[in-house]
C-alpha cells in the first residue's frame, strides 16, 4: 500500500530534524526577490505563548527572532519576504513539523447553549 501524504510528511519532518539538529526542522523561505533559503525552526508544536503574542500583535520580527535558530535570524531578514511568503513560511513549518496551524483542539462552539422556547 502507497504511503499517505501524511506519512511523506512526517517523513520528511524527520529527516529534516534530523539533518537540522537541536530540535529544529529546515523550512523553505521565499525572500521578495524570488530567491528561497531553508531556514532552522521550532516546529510548530513548540513555539512559546510569547512568540505567537509576537505574532498576533504584528510583531514578525520578533516572532521569527522567538522560532528560528539564532544563526538563520540573519537569513531572515537578508531575504525580507513579503506576506505572502511570510505565510507560507509559516503554513509549510505547521506542516513539516507535523500540526497544522488552522485546526484548533479547542471547543467548537454550537447552538446547543440556547434554549428556544
Amino acid at each position: 500500500m502507497p504511503a499517505t501524504k501524511a506519512q511523506l510528511d512526517a517523513a520528511r519532518a524527520q529527516e529534516q530534524e534530523a539533518e537540522a539538529g537541536d530540535g529544529y526542522v529546515l523550512v523553505p523561505l521565499a525572500g521578495h526577490d524570488g530567491v528561497t533559503k531553508d531556514v532552522r525552526t521550532l516546529p510548530a508544536g513548540k513555539w512559546r505563548a510569547s512568540a505567537l503574542r509576537c505574532l498576533n500583535t504584528g510583531d514578525i520580527d520578533g516572532f521569527m527572532k522567538s522560532v528560528l535558530h539564532e544563526d538563520d535570524f540573519d537569513t531572515f531578514v537578508d531575504l525580507d519576504p513579503d506576506t505572502e511568503g511570510f505565510g507560507k513560511f509559516t503554513e509549510d513549518a505547521a506542516r513539516l513539523s507535523g500540526g497544522d496551524l488552522g485546526k484548533s483542539s479547542g471547543r467548537s462552539r454550537s447552538g446547543n447553549g440556547t434554549r428556544r422556547s
